[in-house]
């Protein structure tokens, strides 16, 4: 199913709720890693109104060392089969076209890909397969050296052309463009200046011509802008974040606390 048959909202910012099952992700490791704690967290979710809820297996905290395909789908596919079979629209967070593949076919309806096609080529053969909605983020190398090649001479310049590989991939491989969403993939083989930096300029990546989703919630950049090394104490700085986006047309954010942002864009879209 493409993009523009899932029903998402067309006059308000979409939002993508997080669901990591896994021990170890940085900002709620541990809180959902079993089936009945991520089921629970899931239908929470699909009650404070998640557009999308978006789950993963396998943490991309900078750092974090991988799993196999087999566990990752031990975690996920369950989850995703119990949400999709409640109403709930699913992305699944995976740079593997395996693991994507049997998400789909457990209910999944998007493939969210933090590596942009780079991590696992085939990936984009899959995408193409399947005609369904692809989110391609900008990153650098695996979580556990990333961080080490976050070295821009123009952090936007750069961003933006290797996005526009990533979406050049994508079509030659017979990826539909209206399947297309970019994601700048802030705290990604990034600083903190970096990730400020591509706030101040998404209409650079706009300018690319596809939506734009922004996953900012809780990160290390608002922990340093508001003096929290606490992922739960960046969560005011997350929603304010939202507001702006909001209030900037920005087409979605992908965040922990569903509710807040839901309302945070209410209040955006009320005022002049």
């Amino acid at each position: 199913m493409r993009l523009s048959e899932l029903g998402l909202p067309t006059d308000r910012m979409v939002v993508m709720g997080i669901l990591n099952v896994t021990p170890d992700s940085f900002a709620d490791g541990g809180r959902y890693s079993n089936f009945n704690l991520a089921l629970a967290r899931g239908v929470e979710m699909i009650e404070e109104g998640a557009d999308i809820i978006d789950v993963g297996g396998e943490s991309t905290r900078p750092g974090s060392a991988r799993i196999c395909a087999d566990e990752e789908m031990e975690r996920i596919l369950p989850v995703i089969e119990a949400l999709s079979a409640r109403g709930a629209l699913i992305s699944v967070d995976t740079t593997r076209a395996s693991t994507a593949e049997a998400a789909i076919s457990a209910g999944g309806r998007i493939i969210n890909d933090i590596s942009g096609g780079l991590s696992d080529p085939a990936i984009l053969d899959l995408v193409a397969s399947l005609d369904c909605p692809y989110i391609a983020m900008h990153s650098r190398g695996e979580s556990k050296d990333m961080q080490s090649r976050a070295i821009y001479s123009d952090v936007v310049k750069e961003v933006v052309a290797e996005l526009s590989q990533c979406v050049s991939a994508a079509l030659a491989s017979g990826v539909k463009p209206e399947n297309l969403i970019l994601d700048p993939g802030i705290g990604f083989a990034k600083e903190a200046d970096h990730n400020w930096t591509l706030l101040n300029n998404l209409k650079s990546i706009e300018a690319l011509g596809y939506p734009v989703l922004v996953g900012g919630s809780r990160k290390r950049f608002l922990g340093v802008l508001v003096g929290s090394d606490a992922p739960d104490d960046r969560e005011s700085a997350t929603i304010a974040l939202t507001a702006l986006l909001a209030r900037r047309n920005t087409w979605g954010v992908r965040v922990h606390n569903v509710k807040s942002h839901r309302d945070a864009i209410a209040v955006a879209g009320r005022l002049a």
